[in-house]
């Protein structure tokens, strides 16, 4: 039951991580300006599955947001067309940020039980050992 633990919560882990670098290359990238002819850079998302075969969760694949973006009129912008215009991500700043918290606290969770899971294994040793 301990190996189970950690093991999902190892899955758990993964996840989480990959979540993590999602959302943080997004919010890298969120004021990355292109000309209007070219893709906006596309918004990250991470796709989540479980298995039949063993326990936890797994990253299943990425996928990308919208590439159309949205124009801003920038006129000195070195990228801006004939009309004065820059694509940029169509990324919100703060649906990121809770997004990144959600990431991080559902890997500190993981991480959580994995400690306690060692922890536990650790004193069913101790208890073996007669000690």
């Amino acid at each position: 039951m301990t190996f189970d633990a950690i093991g999902i919560a190892g899955t758990g882990l993964t996840v989480h991580r990959k979540w993590l670098d999602a959302v943080s290359d997004n919010i890298a990238n969120i004021n990355t300006a292109v000309s209007p002819a070219e893709a906006a850079f596309r918004e990250r998302y991470v796709l989540v599955s479980t298995s039949d075969m063993s326990p936890g969760a797994y990253v299943a694949g990425t996928a990308l947001g919208d590439a159309e973006g949205r124009l801003v009129q920038e006129p000195g912008n070195p990228l801006a067309d004939a009309r004065g215009y820059v694509r940029y991500p169509d990324i919100d700043l703060g649906d990121q940020m809770a997004q990144l918290i959600l990431a991080q606290r559902g890997y500190e969770a993981n991480a959580g039980v994995v400690d306690r899971a060692r922890n536990t294994y650790e004193a069913a040793l101790q208890i073996g050992r007669g000690r």
